[in-house]
């Protein structure tokens, strides 16, 4: 039971001129559920039946007793302050919780005055109401506040509320475990006031603009200063909190505040990351220029000093070989002969070598294109250099790539001149060129039935001057393969192969996506 005594709205001489008694009453019932009376020694002796309709109490509950002997929540010290009223004689208003005959709490208002015949008094006289619903809702008014409460404080984020001069009504705790300052102490203090003064001017402006109307709201990035004296970031949003709508000036603003110090540190962190990357870049950009400049001119020196002395060689050799060739045997014949295939030899691996320097310089010129016919071509030039040979070849048409044109015609050059080369010795050569798909990249295939090799030694197969077979046997400078494995890695793709001693080699490669 809650029990409270209130004083009177009215004095007690006030008396209500002017109206009739039918319309008092009337007014009684408007203002109240039901009404009492009690004996001079504070009994009740009557309740009109508006307890039982309104509140779903018996009246003979409370009939024959004072209101501190009703079956009731109040503790008996409870009483005392009503009790200590009514012997003075006083208006009395009192609340009362106590269950109804369902088991409800119900919460009762009474209200009395005393009632004397002369100057005897002879008890009071009173309405009641039922205010259970008012109390639920002031409870649950009181639990929504305080759930309310405990979610703006379990926030991260500062929340806060100023007034129309920008001082603080409200914080949250995230406030003083972000940046040190005591909430008690902060409010009606001036928000400009913690922010760096290098960023005040610039946000007094913002806000400016959106309390005169010019922006609808504020977002933007500051630096604060914490309790300690360390400098946070900080993201901000408000907005204006008005007085009800129209062209009011707002009472003030409602907004965010976000340390998002962490976050600015990693954004310095990498801009200067990628500022050193970018140094770094320009660096190793112009010594690879200084070496592309040191190997064309290594490449010149190469393919004019080193030659030179080649085609003197070979030019005396020729010469000896014509002058005194009734004077030779057969063995100095062939000494001549063995010193003009070595110059030859020779010339061949420097040219192979300024090529394989060629193509790490090349600009990669992409265009797309049907390397079906690009192969057919190739492979007519070869025919044409054996016609009498027989070949059975199986080119897939419509293999259309995105690559560059010349730097592709190298690749097909080798891989197919090796296809040739290497059938040189079947009755029939077969070469073939298809293509499957293989997680939506296209993987290219050349295989023929002619030598192949051992896999023991596949990792060397695309090396400069690495053979796995003769010279005598199958004629070549070793470099052929190792241009394909730089023309296809600067496609963006890879190149294997698989293969077994005379039963022929399948060539695998893919071009970037």
């Amino acid at each position: 039971m809650r029990t409270n005594l209130l004083l009177p709205t009215r004095p007690p001489e006030e008396r209500l001129e002017g109206f009739e008694p039918e319309e008092l009453v009337a007014l009684l019932d408007i203002s109240s559920d039901w009404f009492w009376k009690t004996d001079h020694e504070h009994r009740y002796v009557h309740l009109t039946p508006g307890l039982r309709d309104h509140s779903m109490m018996d009246p003979a509950d409370f009939l024959g007793r004072r209101p501190w002997e009703i079956d009731s929540e109040s503790p008996p010290d409870a009483w005392e302050s009503y009790r200590r009223s009514i012997e003075r004689r006083e208006p009395v208003r009192l609340e009362i919780t106590k269950h109804d005959r369902v088991g409800g709490r119900r919460h009762l208002e009474l209200n009395g005055r005393p009632v004397f015949a002369g100057a005897v008094f002879v008890g009071y006289r009173g309405v009641g109401r039922d205010v259970t619903r008012n109390v639920d809702l002031e409870r649950a008014l009181r639990e929504n506040q305080v759930r309310y409460q405990e979610v703006i404080e379990s926030i991260k984020e500062v929340i806060f509320r100023t007034d129309a001069n920008g001082r603080f009504t409200f914080l949250n705790r995230a406030w003083e475990r972000s940046f040190g300052h005591p909430v008690r102490e902060s409010v009606a203090t001036s928000i400009v006031d913690y922010i760096h003064p290098d960023d005040q001017d610039t946000f007094v402006t913002e806000l400016a603009r959106v309390i005169s109307g010019r922006a609808p709201a504020y977002a933007g990035q500051f630096r604060l200063r914490s309790r300690n004296g360390e400098i946070r970031w900080i993201e901000a949003t408000a907005h204006p909190v008005g007085r009800g709508g129209g062209a009011a000036a707002p009472e003030g603003l409602v907004g965010t505040l976000f340390d998002i110090t962490v976050r600015k540190i990693a954004e310095m962190t990498l801009r200067n990351l990628n500022q050193e990357l970018e140094a770094r870049v320009k660096l190793r950009t112009t010594e690879l220029e200084a070496s592309n400049r040191e190997l064309e001119a290594f490449s010149y020196s190469v393919s004019h000093d080193l030659r030179a002395p080649l085609r003197a060689i070979e030019g005396f050799a020729t010469i000896l070989e014509d002058e005194l060739s009734d004077r030779l045997d057969d063995e100095a014949r062939g000494h001549i002969l063995r010193i003009r295939k070595a110059s030859q030899r020779m010339a061949q691996t420097i040219d192979d070598l300024l090529k394989l320097a060629q193509l790490t310089r090349q600009p990669l010129h992409a265009e797309t294109f049907d390397m079906s016919d690009l192969a057919g071509q190739i492979l007519d030039e070869l025919r044409a250099t054996d016609p009498d040979r027989k070949v059975a070849l199986d080119i897939a048409s419509g293999l259309v790539v995105t690559a560059d044109r010349n730097l592709m015609q190298v690749a097909l050059e080798n891989l197919l001149g090796n296809a040739w080369k290497f059938t040189s010795g079947r009755d029939q050569t077969r070469i073939s060129l298809s293509a499957e798909t293989d997680r939506d990249r296209q993987v290219f295939c050349i295989a023929d039935n002619g030598a192949g090799f051992d896999m023991a030694f596949a990792n060397k197969l695309f090396r400069p001057f690495h053979r796995l077979h003769g010279s005598t046997e199958f004629p070549g400078t070793g470099i052929g393969l190792a241009n394909v494995h730089r023309i296809i890695m600067r496609h963006g793709g890879r190149i294997w192969a698989t293969a077994k001693p005379n039963q022929g080699a399948r060539f695998y490669f893919t071009l970037g996506r």
